[in-house]
Protein backbone atom coordinates (compact mmCIF):
# COMPACT_ATOMS: atom_id res chain seq x y z
CA UNK A 1 0.00 0.00 0.00
CA UNK A 2 1.38 3.47 -0.94
CA UNK A 3 1.93 5.79 1.94
CA UNK A 4 -0.58 8.96 2.20
CA UNK A 5 0.14 11.89 4.10
CA UNK A 6 -2.64 11.81 6.77
CA UNK A 7 -5.57 14.12 7.43
CA UNK A 8 -5.05 17.01 9.87
CA UNK A 9 -7.63 18.94 11.64
CA UNK A 10 -6.81 22.67 12.19
CA UNK A 11 -7.13 23.78 16.06
CA UNK A 12 -9.81 26.77 16.89
CA UNK A 13 -7.98 30.16 17.64
CA UNK A 14 -8.75 31.96 20.81
CA UNK A 15 -10.07 35.26 20.40
CA UNK A 16 -9.60 36.81 23.81
CA UNK A 17 -7.05 36.52 26.27
CA UNK A 18 -3.05 36.62 26.88
CA UNK A 19 -0.75 36.55 24.51
CA UNK A 20 0.72 33.26 24.97
CA UNK A 21 -2.17 30.69 24.37
CA UNK A 22 -2.78 33.53 21.08
CA UNK A 23 0.74 32.75 19.44
CA UNK A 24 0.66 29.26 20.54
CA UNK A 25 -2.32 28.36 18.62
CA UNK A 26 -1.75 30.47 15.85
CA UNK A 27 1.42 28.92 15.06
CA UNK A 28 -0.45 25.64 15.47
CA UNK A 29 -2.89 26.72 13.38
CA UNK A 30 -0.59 27.59 10.69
CA UNK A 31 1.33 24.38 11.11
CA UNK A 32 -1.82 22.76 10.58
CA UNK A 33 -2.59 23.89 7.95
CA UNK A 34 0.72 23.53 6.17
CA UNK A 35 -0.07 19.78 6.89
CA UNK A 36 -3.40 20.02 5.16
CA UNK A 37 -1.80 21.09 2.01
CA UNK A 38 0.56 17.84 2.34
CA UNK A 39 -2.55 15.56 3.33
CA UNK A 40 -3.88 12.56 0.72
CA UNK A 41 -0.84 13.08 -1.41
CA UNK A 42 2.35 10.55 -2.24
CA UNK A 43 5.61 10.97 -1.94
CA UNK A 44 6.36 11.05 -5.36
CA UNK A 45 3.57 13.96 -5.44
CA UNK A 46 4.99 15.93 -2.29
CA UNK A 47 8.56 15.75 -4.09
CA UNK A 48 6.51 17.61 -7.84
CA UNK A 49 7.69 20.87 -8.73
CA UNK A 50 4.98 22.88 -10.03
CA UNK A 51 6.44 25.63 -12.04
CA UNK A 52 9.83 24.73 -13.00
CA UNK A 53 12.41 25.02 -13.24
CA UNK A 54 11.89 26.13 -9.90
CA UNK A 55 12.57 23.52 -7.41
CA UNK A 56 10.03 24.25 -4.78
CA UNK A 57 8.03 21.00 -3.54
CA UNK A 58 5.75 20.20 -0.78
CA UNK A 59 8.25 17.47 0.65
CA UNK A 60 11.64 20.28 0.15
CA UNK A 61 8.95 22.72 2.12
CA UNK A 62 8.48 19.62 4.69
CA UNK A 63 12.10 19.50 5.00
CA UNK A 64 12.90 22.87 5.28
CA UNK A 65 10.33 23.26 7.92
CA UNK A 66 11.85 20.88 9.55
CA UNK A 67 15.12 22.85 9.87
CA UNK A 68 13.37 25.89 10.48
CA UNK A 69 11.53 24.39 13.76
CA UNK A 70 15.10 22.66 14.74
CA UNK A 71 16.72 25.38 14.60
CA UNK A 72 14.77 28.14 16.15
CA UNK A 73 13.14 26.65 18.99
CA UNK A 74 15.55 24.13 19.95
CA UNK A 75 18.97 25.53 18.72
CA UNK A 76 18.40 29.65 19.11
CA UNK A 77 16.19 29.24 22.30
CA UNK A 78 16.56 26.29 24.05
CA UNK A 79 20.68 26.04 23.22
CA UNK A 80 20.17 22.48 22.37
CA UNK A 81 23.63 21.04 20.47
CA UNK A 82 21.57 19.70 17.58
CA UNK A 83 22.24 20.08 13.97
CA UNK A 84 19.80 21.06 10.96
CA UNK A 85 18.93 17.94 9.09
CA UNK A 86 18.77 18.72 5.46
CA UNK A 87 20.75 22.45 5.55
CA UNK A 88 22.62 24.37 7.18
CA UNK A 89 21.86 28.45 7.56
CA UNK A 90 22.28 30.87 5.75
CA UNK A 91 21.73 27.68 2.89
CA UNK A 92 18.53 26.88 3.49
CA UNK A 93 18.00 25.95 -0.06
CA UNK A 94 19.30 22.74 0.19
CA UNK A 95 16.15 21.13 1.64
CA UNK A 96 14.93 21.17 -1.63
CA UNK A 97 17.14 19.43 -3.49
CA UNK A 98 17.93 15.66 -3.58
CA UNK A 99 14.87 14.81 -2.42
CA UNK A 100 13.57 11.00 -2.03
CA UNK A 101 9.56 10.35 -2.95
CA UNK A 102 10.55 6.99 -0.71
CA UNK A 103 11.55 8.94 2.54
CA UNK A 104 8.53 10.95 2.27
CA UNK A 105 7.10 9.25 5.24
CA UNK A 106 9.82 9.69 7.05
CA UNK A 107 10.29 13.35 6.87
CA UNK A 108 6.57 13.89 7.24
CA UNK A 109 7.55 12.29 10.96
CA UNK A 110 10.79 14.24 10.93
CA UNK A 111 8.38 17.30 10.86
CA UNK A 112 5.98 16.64 13.34
CA UNK A 113 7.98 15.52 15.50
CA UNK A 114 10.22 18.31 15.46
CA UNK A 115 7.16 20.41 15.84
CA UNK A 116 6.56 18.78 19.41
CA UNK A 117 10.42 19.05 20.09
CA UNK A 118 9.97 22.90 19.25
CA UNK A 119 6.99 22.91 21.70
CA UNK A 120 8.65 21.41 24.86
CA UNK A 121 11.96 23.84 24.31
CA UNK A 122 10.14 26.80 24.37
CA UNK A 123 7.23 25.56 26.90
CA UNK A 124 8.83 26.90 30.10
CA UNK A 125 10.56 30.11 28.10
CA UNK A 126 8.93 33.42 28.86
CA UNK A 127 7.81 35.26 26.10
CA UNK A 128 9.92 38.03 27.03
CA UNK A 129 12.90 35.62 27.53
CA UNK A 130 15.72 36.63 25.57
CA UNK A 131 18.43 35.08 23.33
CA UNK A 132 21.34 35.83 21.15
CA UNK A 133 21.01 35.48 17.19
CA UNK A 134 24.59 34.97 16.00
CA UNK A 135 23.63 38.11 13.12
CA UNK A 136 20.82 39.91 14.74
CA UNK A 137 21.86 40.50 18.06
CA UNK A 138 19.38 39.69 21.58
CA UNK A 139 15.86 38.45 20.05
CA UNK A 140 12.44 37.93 22.50
CA UNK A 141 10.55 34.52 22.40
CA UNK A 142 7.87 36.67 21.92
CA UNK A 143 9.64 37.69 18.34
CA UNK A 144 10.56 33.63 17.47
CA UNK A 145 6.86 33.35 17.74
CA UNK A 146 5.85 35.81 15.41
CA UNK A 147 8.38 35.16 13.15
CA UNK A 148 7.59 31.47 12.91
CA UNK A 149 3.77 32.62 12.14
CA UNK A 150 5.30 34.62 9.87
CA UNK A 151 7.13 31.76 8.23
CA UNK A 152 4.49 29.87 8.07
CA UNK A 153 2.22 31.90 6.25
CA UNK A 154 5.05 32.50 3.51
CA UNK A 155 5.36 28.80 3.04
CA UNK A 156 1.57 28.05 3.29
CA UNK A 157 0.97 30.46 0.53
CA UNK A 158 3.75 28.47 -1.49
CA UNK A 159 1.96 25.31 -0.37
CA UNK A 160 -1.20 26.10 -1.36
CA UNK A 161 -0.39 26.85 -5.02
CA UNK A 162 1.84 23.77 -5.25
CA UNK A 163 -0.72 22.03 -4.38
CA UNK A 164 -3.32 23.35 -6.46
CA UNK A 165 -0.58 22.63 -8.96
CA UNK A 166 -0.59 18.54 -8.18
CA UNK A 167 -4.10 17.55 -7.92
CA UNK A 168 -6.05 20.46 -7.50
CA UNK A 169 -7.28 20.41 -4.15
CA UNK A 170 -7.92 23.82 -2.54
CA UNK A 171 -7.86 24.75 1.04
CA UNK A 172 -11.00 27.20 0.61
Amino acid sequence: MTWTAPEVELPDEPFLGPDRPMLETWLDRHRATFLQNCAGLTGEQLATASTPPSNLTLLGLIRHLTDVERVWFRVRIAGEDVKARYSEPPNWDAAFEHLDPHRAESEYADLVAEMAEARAAVATRDLDDTFVHARWGKMSVRWAYIHMIEEYAQHNGHADLIREAVDGRTNK
